[in-house]
Parts: structure tokens; C-alpha cells; sequence
């Protein structure tokens, strides 16, 4: 805005203040302005945050000698809910003074020469209440010492605030912590009954489930995501690899929800009943985790909702309901809803029915497919959530163009699925891991090495050694990630050359595991323990990427600006063979002097080395895939700029 004080580019702020920025308990918020008046007097600025009780706490904004109009401020809320927050800005009398007056007495001038300065010095200190430096001024003392001691006494109180100029307020929504920092799971609760004497797999229940449970909590996951646990159609099923035609023992789809046996509202029966699943949800709890569902918002053939409300869906010219198609692919199995017809009716359908999850016991929930509903349904709907369950965390599996999958982001969803699993060179994961950075007000990118739909030709060809890069990449690019069951496993085989799609998928049949064959949980279990330890991995928003001379190894830090804690990753993105190359450090990212020599220490290896700017680094894909160095501890005073950059 434009007052006395001009105040602009405030950040964040998202669609001109339409919709609340992002923020987190815990979580280090910067916020910036520019604040500019005409002239060369100096100015000031103060953010003034407000939280959810409308309590008001002002924050001084500091700004860089080097860029005098660019303020900073960092704020770290401490409970949920909406907080909210403004700029002030401000002639700063008292600072242009001590400027005047340091460049005289620099230039030689004498007190007579001065004494229009002094008594303005005196007067804005009478009007500041320093009684004490108006008498000092006043004296005989020599013109330096007083001048140097009134400096630094006005330095200590309260600024004058003069022309004050106050912005609108700006919302910024707070949810808990896990909404930012959290590992996911994903697991078919359906594949876990294990073999029968035949070989041939059981269906799994909740109560097989929840003896999965120590198994993945063991590896450091703490958010626990079953895909639809409710009642499968049997109109349409889908056979095994997405046949059309499914044979009489056939599981179907979960994705294709409703049948004879209930809707959205239902569990399957095979997999137990709704005490059952309240039981699992109770089983994670005790274990520190988290139970997450599937919200799908589609409906089989055979879905109640299909037989008592027609106008739900749309209806085709020759009368039949239109089922979802995405050329070339077809979902005869699946009915998607009509968000424009019947829009109340459906509305408070879907809010029930979230409503009745939590009362479950569900407090996060993973929603399929939302960039094929409207935007304003879905603010409407979390807005209604949060205002009673603040604690309920979304996440939009929404592979799409990135204005909706943003946009989404905009009007509520707490994190994001994103284009992760397709970058894989280093100009594509170093302009993606930036781009997630920088948009870390707007969306949270939650980095799944595969899911069930997604498996890369990188995990296909790769190898092992593959399986090890993209967990790391994930686990430390962002605060969130995940694994879909059996990347632990190193599955690698697709349906057919070409295809992303894994061979016998577990979305049309149970797919029973031997979890004690070798696979790379150890190594995943280490990736979460050390970002458990490390509060650099538990922040989006500040990464910086270092100069390495070989395309094939990646090297990137991330620092938190409250503990001061920095890491260092390094990893080579070649899966077949050892990589080698000079690592320049840019030394002032890392809170560090451009001369300095310091220890690192491997929290991969458990190795020690000794530091400089420049530094020899190799890795060989079977032995270690990755460093992961831990740097001394940034020094109070160089936090802040590090947040700044």
C-alpha cells in the first residue's frame, strides 16, 4: 500500500490476500515487505502478528545495510489455527539523526557548526522520554563523547514512529506440525492376510494390518495411508492388470467404491468391520502413528448413491450414467460425481461423510483425484473442517498443470503430490527442489518415490542402488515424503516395456510380501531417523544448492534458522557406477567465513573429514549412495540472514 510510508511486495501474501498463507506450529514463518519514503530519511518497520485469540505480538523488521528498503521479520506461531499479520512502517527520525550527525562529526564539523543538530537531538530525545541524553546534550562535555554516548543511549529505546502507515491484515492458517514434517507409508490393508498352504494369498483384515504396523514403525514411518477400505462394486470389476473381464475370485479396485454391501460411509466387509478399523486406528496411536484414508470421490456401478440419487452423476443422452474416462484410458468400473448438479445435496453428502471419519478417529486423509472437482467445493469443504477440526491435514494427489495443482494448494489442502518421481537429472531435481522451496507459503510437496500408479523407468532399470538415490533425494528435499509397500523390497517390474504401471499390480489383486528377503529397510529407517534429529530436514522452505563439476553428483544444504542446524547432502545420482568430483561450498550460505576449515561428520557412514570451500567428494552406488554431513552449528547472529537469502 501507499501511505505516508509506501509498504510493498509483502510476503507471503497469496492471491492479493484471497486465501491464507501456510504455516505450521513450530515452523519458522519469514515475512518480508518493502518500506520506502521519499528522500534519504531513514525509515522503519514492525510486523505486527496477530493469533487465533487476538492476541498481538509486534516483531521488529531488521533490514541489510546493503538493501535499506528490504525488511525482514521471522515469527514461529505456537498453536493452530488462523493467525494473521500486518506491516507498519515508519519515519525514523531518531535513526536519521545518528546518520547526520556520525557523517559532521566524520567530516570535522564543530559543535558550533552543529548545534542546530544537537538541539534537534535533544528535542527528539525530550519527545522519547531520555531525560538523561537531553542533559548530556546539553552540557560541556566534548562534542564527540557526547555525541558517541547520546548515540548509543537512543540506540537501546524504543524507536520514535513518526507518518505511521499501517497495512491491511493478512492470514496466515497454522496447522500442527505434522502437516509439514511427516513420513508416509502405503499400504493395501488387503495384501497383509499373508499365504495360505497353497501358496495363494489371504485377504488381509484391519487386524492383520496392525500387525504391519511395528514393522513400519521400525523403519521411522509415522503416517500409516490405506487406499479405499470400503465396499468394492462388483458391476464393471476390474480383473488382474486392469482386465476388463474379472474372474469369479477377482478383488477388484478399491478406487471402484460401493457395492450391495454399503457406500463411502461403509467398510469392506472382508476386511472387517468399522470397530475393527477403530481398533487399528487406536493400534497406531499407541505406536506414535497415524491412520490415513483414501477419500475418493467416485462411485461404482453398483453404489447405493447410483440407485437413490441419479441426479448425483451425469446423465448420458441415451440415459445411462457416464463412467470416468481419461483417453486412452477407460474406468468402466467408476462413476464420477457431478459437482453441478445437485450441488447442495452433494456438498453436505461429502461433509457428512468426512465428518463421520473423524469421528472415527481419521485425522488425515489423502484425496484422489481433486483437480477433477471443482476449486471453490473444495474450499467450501476444508473450510468447514478446519473451522471446527484445524487439526484434519489434506493432501491432493493431483498430478496436473501446476496452475490447479497450486491453486489447490490456495484454497486449502495441506500438502501436495507433485512431479518428484519424473525429475531425475540434476538440472531437473535442482530447478524442482528450488521451485518447492520458494512456493513453500503456498504448498506443502509431499515426495512419494512411487505410488501404485507410478512406477519410474529410473526403479525399473536402476538397480538397487536406484532404490537407495530416490529415498534420499525424498527424504531430504522436503519435510515430507514417502514409500508405496515394497520399494523397501526394490519391486521393479513394470506390466510392459514402456508402461509405468508394476506388473501384477496391487490395485486389482492381493499381493502378499516376504518383508524378510533383503531389502533397504535398514537404510530407510536411518534416512528417518536422521531427519527425526536433524529440525534442517524439518523445513521446506530453505535449501541452496553448492557448485560440484560433476553433472552426475548433487550437492545442496539446508540450514534451520532457529537451532542453526546445517546439513550437507551430497549424493550421486548415477545408480551403476562410483562418481567423483570437486565441491565448492558457497561459504556464506552455510553461516560460515570464506577461509574457514571445519569437521564434518557422515550420519550415512559415520565418518569424519575436515572442511574447506573447496573439497574432493566421491561415491560408489554400492557402498554409499549419499552423504549426509553434518556442519557446525550456525552461530545465533548468522541465522536470520540465512532465512533471508
Amino acid at each position: 500500500m501507499t501511505g505516508r510510508i509506501a509498504i510493498d511486495d509483502i510476503r507471503p501474501v497469496i492471491n492479493c490476500g484471497s486465501y491464507p498463507a501456510k504455516g505450521t506450529v513450530g515452523e519458522v514463518i519469514p515475512i518480508f515487505a518493502l518500506v520506502w519514503r521519499e528522500g534519504h530519511d531513514a525509515v522503519g518497520a514492525t510486523c505486527v502478528v496477530t493469533d487465533p485469540h487476538g492476541h498481538e505480538t509486534a516483531i521488529p523488521m531488521v533490514a541489510r545495510e546493503e538493501e535499506p528498503d528490504k525488511f525482514n521479520a521471522l515469527f514461529v506461531p505456537d498453536q493452530m489455527g488462523m493467525w494473521s499479520f500486518r506491516i507498519e512502517g515508519w519515519d525514523h527520525p531518531m535513526q536519521s539523526w545518528r546518520h547526520n550527525v556520525e557523517a559532521k562529526l566524520d567530516a570535522g564539523q564543530s559543535e558550533e557548526e552543529m548545534a542546530n543538530d544537537i538541539e534537534i537531538g535533544a528535542r527528539l530525545c525530550t519527545e522519547a522520554g531520555l531525560t538523561d541524553v537531553v542533559t548530556l546534550l546539553h552540557s560541556d562535555a566534548p562534542l564527540a563523547d557526547k555525541i558517541h554516548k547520546a548515540m548509543e543511549e537512543t540506540k537501546k529505546a524504543p524507536p520514535l514512529r513518526h507518518f505511521l502507515t499501517r497495512t491491511t491484515e493478512f492470514r496466515i492458517f497454522v496447522e500442527r506440525r505434522k502437516a509439514l514434517v511427516s513420513s508416509w507409508y502405503e499400504i493395501f490393508p488387503r495384501s497383509t492376510g499373508g499365504l495360505d498352504e497353497n501358496g495363494k494369498p489371504i485377504h488381509g483384515t484391519f487386524a492383520t494390518t496392525a500387525e504391519e504396523l511395528p514393522r513400519i514403525k521400525e523403519m521411522g514411518f509415522d503416517t500409516v495411508y490405506l487406499p479405499p477400505i470400503h465396499p468394492i462394486g462388483k458391476v464393471n470389476r476390474k480383473g488382474k492388470d486392469n482386465t476388463l473381464i474379472a474372474e469369479p475370485d477377482d478383488v477388484g479396485s478399491p478406487w471402484a467404491i460401493g457395492s450391495d454391501e454399503g457406500g463411502h460411509e461403509a467398510v469392506h466387509p472382508e476386511l472387517g468391520t468399522v470397530e475393527d478399523f477403530e481398533a487399528l486406528v487406536k493400534r497406531a496411536e499407541d505406536l506414535g502413528m497415524e491412520i490415513a484414508i483414501d477419500l475418493a470421490l467416485q462411485c461404482a456401478p453398483d453404489h447405493p448413491w447410483a440407485k437413490e440419487h441419479p441426479e448425483f452423476f451425469t446423465i448420458l443422452p441415451d440415459n445411462t450414467i457416464a463412467f470416468a474416462e481419461n483417453p486412452p484410458k477407460k474406468y468402466q468400473d467408476i462413476y464420477p460425481l457431478n459437482f453441478d448438479n445437485a450441488r447442495k445435496t452433494i456438498y453436505n453428502k461429502i461433509l457428512e461423510l468426512v465428518l463421520l471419519w473423524i469421528r472415527r478417529g481419521v485425522k488425515t486423509f489423502r484425496v484422489d483425484n481433486p483437480h477433477t472437482k471443482p476449486a471453490n467445493f473444495w474450499h467450501w469443504l476444508i473450510s468447514e473442517i478446519h473451522a471446527e477440526h484445524p487439526e484434519v491435514i489434506f493432501l491432493a494427489e493431483a498430478f496436473t498443470r501446476p496452475p490447479r495443482m497450486y491453486g489447490l494448494s490456495k484454497v486449502g489442502f495441506s500438502q501436495s503430490y507433485n512431479y518428484f518421481t519424473w525429475k531425475t537429472t540434476k538440472r531437473e531435481l535442482t530447478e524442482f527442489a528450488t521451485e518447492i522451496s520458494s512456493m513453500a507459503d503456498v504448498s506443502r510437496a509431499n515426495l512419494f518415490t512411487n505410488t501404485p500408479d507410478i512406477l519410474h523407468a529410473s526403479l525399473q532399470y536402476g538397480g538397487r542402488a536406484m532404490f537407495a538415490i530416490r529415498a534420499t533425494l525424498a527424504a531430504t528435499m522436503s519435510p515430507v515424503w514417502g514409500i508405496y509397500s515394497g520399494f523397501e523390497l526394490f519391486e521393479h517390474e513394470a506390466v510392459a516395456p514402456g508402461s509405468e504401471e508394476y506388473k501384477h499390480s496391487e490395485k486389482y489383486e492381493l499381493r502378499s510380501r516376504d518383508f524378510s528377503q533383503d531389502n533397504l529397510s535398514d537404510y530407510i529407517g536411518l534416512l528417518n531417523l536422521i531427519r527425526r534429529k536433524n529440525p534442517a530436514l524439518a523445513q521446506l522452505r530453505f535449501i541452496h544448492f553448492h557448485e560440484l563439476t560433476n553433472d552426475q553428483m548433487l550437492a545442496y544444504s539446508k540450514v534451520d534458522p532457529e537451532t542453526g542446524n546445517v546439513l550437507l547432502i551430497v549424493v550421486n545420482l548415477d545408480s551403476h557406477y562410483a562418481q567423483s568430483g570437486m565441491l565448492t561450498l558457497d561459504m556464506d550460505a552455510l553461516g560460515l567465513d570464506e577461509s574457514a576449515t571445519f569437521p564434518v561428520h557422515d550420519l550415512i557412514s559415520g565418518e569424519d573429514y575436515e572442511f574447506s570451500k573447496v573439497n574432493y567428494v566421491r561415491l560408489e552406488p554400492f557402498k554409499n549412495v549419499a552423504h549426509i554431513f553434518k556442519l557446525p552449528t550456525v552461530a545465533p547472529e548468522r541465522r536470520a540472514p540465512l532465512a533471508w537469502r
